[in-house]
């Protein structure tokens, strides 16, 4: 009898120790896991040998940047190979940039290549955003002798928002609010609480025969 209390004892106290998990020494409230944004570079070039942006080439540029899904967060820059720079091509791209929304930046990162004598290379840099490593389970939280945060801590948060962030080069330094306009901020709430309803002006009344007779 002696003897299986003493197996019962040592398959209890095996048991317990399963479940102190890793040690985990992260003692503060900040997530060790943390979003890290990259940025890829795509490279696209047009012929503007006459100076001009013939249709057919505003055409496949316009065809690249549909592909390409162009949206806010994107950074748009134009290398120019010409000596005296292709300003009317030039102007071309950035009005086609300006219909979606966006503005042709001056910085220009560096590409693969050099661009063809005669042509315009339009360059996309977009950036993106994840958090390496999560979710962590890494440490078990039954018993927990250091006191320490969970590994797994901060990891929806910090996932959610490089998820939903629309431009992730705002994780590294924020945007500025010089020179903005106060009413961006209400325009939303303003377009909501001023537009029509959907299908206002559309609906008709319809009289219905309120007695019995035909």
């Amino acid at each position: 009898m002696k003897k299986i209390a003493t197996w019962t004892v040592l398959a209890l106290s095996a048991s317990l120790a399963g479940c102190t998990g890793t040690a985990y020494s992260n003692r503060s409230l900040d997530s060790v896991h943390q979003p890290v944004v990259r940025n890829a570079i795509h490279q696209f070039d047009v012929a503007a040998s006459s100076g001009e942006l013939a249709p057919s080439e505003q055409s496949r540029l316009q065809g690249w940047f549909d592909a390409m899904g162009v949206r806010y967060g994107d950074r748009i820059s134009i290398e120019d190979s010409s000596v005296y720079g292709a300003t009317s091509a030039q102007a071309t791209v950035r009005s086609m940039v300006a219909r979606r929304g966006l503005l042709v930046s001056d910085a220009v990162p560096v590409t693969t290549g050099a661009v063809p004598q005669g042509h315009l290379r339009v360059i996309i840099t977009r950036a993106s955003a994840f958090v390496p490593g999560c979710p962590d389970w890494s440490s078990k939280s039954s018993i927990n002798t250091a006191n320490a945060t969970s590994a797994n801590y901060g990891c929806a948060t910090n996932s959610n928002l490089a998820a939903m962030v629309a431009d992730p080069n705002d994780l590294i330094k924020g945007a500025r609010s010089d020179g903005n306009d106060p009413s961006m901020a209400t325009r939303a709430i303003k377009t909501f609480r001023e537009k029509p309803p959907t299908g206002a002006g559309e609906l008709r009344g319809e009289k219905t025969n309120e007695g019995g007779g035909q």
